[in-house]
């Protein structure tokens, strides 16, 4: 399959696309700009400001609005994307900043860490309750990217880009807990490395390859590859997610990051494909 391009570049860093069924829009961030763009307008998106770099995060809540994972913490955000409270602060390091995540059926958000430069086991992955306590969950991460549970809820897949692979956890609903981690996926073998991470109605798992211009759909039970998604001229594919009114369409993100200047005229874009599989409602914070 072949994405089409939805926008013109509204990102520089694009990450962490976020379905919002109540004002039936798709969000992206533009990470390091401290951006969350707002595409109820695909000529004009909206460009919220939220006062530091925004992780690839943003969840709608229980409660209405949306947590944010910042730079160094999370923050509750009305539906116009003001600050209503700042919720828990994880981070003092400024060599280090917030990434991917999202949430489990018991509305628990959970959000990795890399540090700017990428130094191998620097980081982090921390869960965040609905009462707003934080705690960290798994150290030595590297790069934390995609995070995604199986559709009963007893699995957890994971990326730590550098390790090339998705790994799998058993999961407790009860008690927000990771055990017995494991290879799910070894993907070395393909162009790119895995980014972040989407699943769709019938489990399977949709991974964005950073560097390799390319969604790939892997079998939830296997780890195969049962479908690819090309990203044409924008090669930095960061993140995937549905959305609609029907949840069957997939957005895709994109990052100029890295590239010389004017070498991907696309990049920074987001695309849309329509796989011929629906996506589900994720889980919202429970805060």
């Amino acid at each position: 399959m072949r994405a089409e391009q939805l926008t013109a570049p509204v990102t520089w860093h694009g990450e962490g696309p976020c379905w919002d069924p109540v004002g039936e829009r798709m969000l992206v961030v533009d990470m390091l700009a401290g951006a969350v763009v707002d595409l109820s307008s695909l000529e004009s998106p909206a460009r919220h400001s939220v006062g530091s770099p925004v992780a690839a995060v943003v969840r709608p809540r229980a409660d209405g609005g949306f947590i944010v994972a910042t730079e160094h913490g999370f923050s509750l955000f009305d539906s116009g994307f003001r600050r209503v409270c700042e919720l828990a602060q994880v981070l003092d390091d400024p060599a280090i900043r917030l990434n991917e995540g999202g949430c489990d059926a018991a509305g628990r958000f959970f959000c990795g860490s890399m540090a700017y430069d990428e130094t191998p086991g620097a980081a982090s992955l921390y869960r965040v309750t609905p009462d707003g306590s934080a705690s960290v969950v798994l150290d030595g991460v590297t790069i934390s990217n995609g995070l995604q549970w199986s559709l009963d809820g007893s699995r957890a897949y994971y990326v730590d880009t550098p390790t090339h692979r998705v790994d799998v956890f058993d999961y407790s609903v009860a008690d927000g807990e990771l055990s017995e981690r494991r290879p799910f996926a070894d993907v070395s073998g393909f162009d790119g490395a895995p980014d972040g991470m989407t699943i769709d109605a019938e489990g399977g798992l949709w991974v964005a390859f950073w560097g390799g211009g390319v969604i790939r759909r892997l079998d939830p039970e296997s780890g195969a590859v049962t479908e690819e998604v090309s990203v044409p001229g924008a090669s930095h594919t960061s993140a995937a997610a549905f959305g609609g009114a029907s949840l069957d369409t997939l957005y895709i993100t994109t990052s100029r990051q890295h590239l010389p200047d004017d070498a991907e005229p696309r990049a920074g874009s987001v695309f849309a494909v329509q796989p011929g599989v629906r996506g589900v409602a994720l889980p919202v914070f429970g805060g």
